[in-house]
């Protein structure tokens, strides 16, 4: 009896792996076939919406509660007449920003000016950039001004609405527009450069432990978490520092010749009410405000760039069940062929 409940648990475990295994595969050919499929890009969508629509039936909501009969019918026949009029109108393209410390919103940032380029009239069309971020790392945000520097090439109007914050790599972005607006207690400016690291090397010296950096190169590594830093390579350190942040003041100062740069330049923000003082926005408003201006003359027309999302469920059949199947199918198959 014994003899006999060993083999069949052999033989469920078995089954169970080989149907597990199977239902693996299934898995990775539907992954496959879903993110390679006739038709099916994984390179992104860009979408476009009208914002008129949008605040439209916003306001009715309202009005079909206050508004009579009569005023109801009037309203509706002057919106018909808009609305025949849309070709006629200008355009207002609006994106969003909403900044990480890497600027990943750059890489559908990038796409909608390309799309908006394409389609923009540069006589009358505007672009509108609804921004949020402290900031981040230079390089990112650098590039990231430089897509909207692509507008201002153009010769396209750019406005940048700043309702929460726009500072240091934020501002890097914002300083480019040709109109800056921000609400009232809005954060602006952080001009400036940090860099914070620790040092464990005395740590480790006390557990003797060595750590060793190779160079070929006078400046190729400044200074280190995890070695010995010296007066001179800190010395080097700041000044790289202070080079970057050289380069974000002449960036300012090209762009808003108005600033006092070195007044602001001081890494110090501000709210945008003591903001306009200083000549880093324009106005005070919020993007609401401005937009449902904005709304009353032309058309405004929102786009995004998203890719498809990918499930963890995705990455779990492209990666980790793939490797997987890869190392331990051929032991899986080997039960099947074990000698008795």
């Amino acid at each position: 009896m014994s003899t006999f409940l060993l083999n069949y648990t052999e033989f469920l475990a078995k089954a169970i792996t080989v149907l597990l295994v199977f239902m693996a595969m299934l898995l990775v050919f539907a992954g496959m076939r879903s993110s390679g499929g006739k038709g099916k890009s994984r390179e992104g969508k860009l979408s476009a919406r009208s914002l008129n629509k949008f605040y439209e039936n916003l306001t009715r909501t309202v009005t079909d509660l206050t508004m009579s009969k009569a005023e109801r019918k009037a309203a509706d026949k002057a919106q018909k007449k808009a609305d025949k009029a849309v070709g006629a109108r200008p355009k207002v393209f609006v994106l969003d920003f909403e900044g990480d410390p890497s600027a990943s919103a750059v890489e559908s940032l990038r796409h909608e000016v390309t799309a908006l380029l394409a389609g923009a009239n540069a006589s009358q069309d505007e672009v509108v950039l609804r921004l949020g971020s402290p900031g981040g790392y230079v390089s990112a945000y650098g590039l990231a001004a430089s897509q909207l520097q692509r507008i201002t090439s153009a010769q396209i109007t750019l406005t940048v609405c700043i309702d929460e914050i726009a500072a240091s790599g934020g501002y890097m972005m914002a300083c480019v527009a040709d109109k800056v607006i921000a609400a009232p207690f809005a954060l602006v400016g952080s001009i400036g450069v940090v860099a914070e690291l620790p040092n464990v090397n005395r740590l480790l010296k006390k557990i003797d432990v060595d750590y060793n950096v190779y160079t070929a190169g006078e400046s190729k590594r400044t200074v280190s978490v995890f070695g010995e830093n010296t007066d001179a390579a800190r010395e080097k350190f700041m000044e790289q520092l202070t080079r970057v942040h050289e380069l974000f003041k002449t960036h300012v100062s090209k762009h808003r010749p108005q600033v006092e740069i070195e007044k602001i330049a001081t890494g110090e923000a501000w709210h945008a009410n003591e903001s306009l003082a200083l000549n880093l926005v324009d106005d005070l408003m919020t993007s609401d405000e401005y937009l449902a201006t904005k709304a009353k003359g032309a058309e405004l027309i929102h786009l995004e760039f998203a890719r498809p999302k990918t499930s963890a469920l995705r990455k779990l059949i492209s990666g980790s069940v793939t490797t997987g199947l890869e190392q331990h199918l051929p032991r899986f198959l080997a039960l099947f062929t074990k000698t008795h």
